[in-house]
């Protein structure tokens, strides 16, 4: 399988125990500066056909749309996803690097919504549409002193 990392990818440090499992994840921008995260297949994110997982391509969607919608603001904004849609268009197998380019299609004050494209090579694999809730900040609560 190819393992090697196309040139101006970086290692994705960002995300919680269940993306860090499917990882590593990886990052680059393109000429307008906007994110594109990747990830290669591999046989652990397979079905029983030897394909990627759905489940698995609904992810990578779902994430790239949430990482680049989020960091769209300074400082990067948090939002929950209210709806994905998706579409499958071909498959991937292990060794593909897949990529998922992101385009907001607007952002208001309360909702942001924006689509997806994943690619390996020239060939679409999946579209992807979301509508995302833009959260207040959290703010660490005080500790008691003591």
């Amino acid at each position: 399988m190819n393992e090697e990392i196309p040139d101006g990818f970086k290692l994705l440090k960002r995300g919680g125990g269940y993306l860090s499992s499917l990882g590593p994840w990886y990052y680059s921008r393109d000429e307008k500066q906007q994110m594109i995260l990747a990830i290669r297949v591999e046989d652990r994110h397979t079905n029983i056909r030897h394909i990627a997982h759905g489940g698995f391509l609904v992810t990578i969607v779902d994430t790239a749309l949430g990482i680049v919608v989020s960091s769209s603001r300074e400082p990067a904004q948090p939002i929950v996803t209210v709806s994905l849609t998706t579409n499958f268009v071909s498959s991937a197998e292990p060794g593909d690097w897949i990529e998922a380019h992101v385009t907001i299609d607007r952002m208001g004050g309360r909702l942001a919504y924006a689509s997806c494209t994943l690619s390996t090579g020239d060939r679409v694999i999946m579209t992807g549409t979301g509508v995302f809730a833009l959260m207040k900040p959290v703010v660490p609560k005080e500790q008691p002193d003591g």
